[in-house]
């Protein structure tokens, strides 16, 4: 389920971005001074494989802190195939755990020591569940967390609820608040002034690093094919943008 802002766009690809301006200025950072060892990362994705498609890179560096990670599932992703017979509700609600699951054993993660939690909520419908993500949050969050979601005006309605709330509960639990864009991507302009490019940081992701993400990313089998006439969910344009030697991100 996915908004009137990405629908609209045909995608925009990397070759195009390679010319942003603003994408050339967002200053350069490492995993490590991001989230620095000994400080908590709550990672907060609104559906399995955000998780990678947000921060693969940034996650693969986990392998050995799991205990310094909370990962916390907001839905199932039920909701990524309306109306489909191959991928009906029923199927995507087990299938797609269980690709998040893959994905991060691809990332080498422990998942034995990791905090995930499975919210259960309802797919495309986490605007009204914003006070309930933020209860959640405030009482988890420590001063000194950082915490990483989508951004609040990535243009999916999910997206933008989980960047809402991470914001609200960050500022109060005076916690660090890194939002990534990701389908930001596909319908924006490469120096869109709708970006929060004073804000734009980019993570810097060596060969390994990628290559990995790009392996955790293809265990999300449901999204990366075509459904009878109708294309993937992402967007092989999307995908190269994620791909790249960095993640972006807005602080």
């Amino acid at each position: 389920m996915t908004e009137n802002l990405i629908q609209a766009s045909s995608g925009t690809p990397w070759s195009a971005w390679q010319h942003s301006a603003h994408l050339a200025r967002a200053s350069w950072m490492s995993p490590e001074q991001l989230c620095p060892p000994g400080q908590r990362l709550i990672l907060l994705a609104p559906h399995p494989d955000d998780e990678i498609l947000m921060a693969g890179g940034l996650l693969g560096e986990f392998r050995g802190r799991e205990r310094d990670l909370v990962l916390i599932s907001a839905t199932d992703g039920e909701g990524s195939h309306p109306g489909s017979q191959q991928w009906t509700e029923h199927r995507l609600r087990r299938q797609r755990p269980l690709e998040s699951r893959h994905a991060l054993a691809q990332l080498d993660l422990d998942l034995n020591q990791l905090d995930w939690r499975r919210l259960n909520l309802k797919d495309g419908d986490l605007p009204r569940n914003e006070a309930f993500l933020l209860n959640h949050l405030n009482q988890l969050l420590k001063p000194g967390d950082v915490v990483l979601t989508t951004w609040r005006g990535d243009g999916h309605c999910d997206h933008e609820a989980v960047g809402r709330a991470a914001a609200q509960a960050s500022q109060a639990r005076q916690a660090r608040l890194v939002e990534v864009p990701v389908w930001a991507w596909h319908w924006a302009q490469p120096d869109d002034p709708r970006l929060p490019w004073p804000r734009a940081h980019r993570v810097q992701l060596d060969e390994a690093q990628v290559a990995r993400k790009r392996q955790a990313l293809a265990a999300h089998v449901s999204q990366l094919q075509p459904d009878q006439d109708k294309p993937p969910v992402l967007p092989a344009t999307l995908l190269d943008c994620l791909l790249q030697p960095f993640e972006l991100v807005f602080l």
